[in-house]
């Protein structure tokens, strides 16, 4: 045992896979973080929000994380993904991320937007432009994989559940090795004082 730890590839390895780990798991629940309590206030003039629905499949699928930039209204044309909150019609409290269809000026000033999910047939009841959290930019690539892998039964198992405690175990046994090795120095120490 003590050979296998004291081997620089042996060490080098477990050091990059350990750091992987940390910094993968880091973003990933830093992301969750900021999504869950920040109450869905931008952070540099970004949002950050987790695809929940199909209604978006072929551009966004479910469990894609996308970054949604804060944007001035006016600006917005057909065609554009927006995320904005629902206030009536079943979706009330609820983001939803869909495309614009038609955009019209109101005479009050403001615009109305009717949005739909590219795999939806119907369309979503007009919103106002104060509803809309911003411009979907894309999705956040390497978070969305890991967010994938994360909420599939056979990739958490193998991808964070086993590596996590494969990295426990070698050091549990490091710590035995090392309290070995202190053990057996303590014990020649004695043996040459005598």
């Amino acid at each position: 045992m003590k050979k296998i730890f004291e081997n620089k590839i042996f060490k080098i390895t477990t050091g990059v896979v350990k750091t992987f780990l940390v910094v993968v798991l880091v973003c990933y629940i830093g992301l969750i973080l900021i999504q869950r309590f920040n109450g869905n206030k931008s952070i540099g003039g970004y949002r950050f929000f987790t695809v929940v629905t199909a209604s978006m499949k072929g551009v966004y699928d479910v469990n894609d994380v996308i970054y949604v930039q804060d944007c001035d209204t006016s600006t917005l044309k057909v065609g554009d993904d927006v995320a904005y909150l629902g206030t009536r019609a079943g979706l009330e409290g609820k983001i939803i991320t869909h495309r614009i269809i038609r955009a019209e000026d109101q005479s009050s000033g403001g615009r109305v937007f009717v949005t739909k999910g590219t795999a939806s047939k119907n369309e979503d009841p007009p919103i106002m432009d104060t509803q809309i959290l911003g411009i979907v930019k894309g999705k956040v690539p390497f978070i969305t994989q890991v967010n994938h892998i994360v909420r599939s039964q056979a990739g958490f198992f193998t991808l964070i559940f086993v590596p996590h405690v494969l990295i426990i175990v070698l050091e549990i046994l490091q710590t035995i090795t090392d309290y070995q090795l202190e053990k057996h120095e303590i014990q020649e120490i004695k043996k040459d004082e005598t």
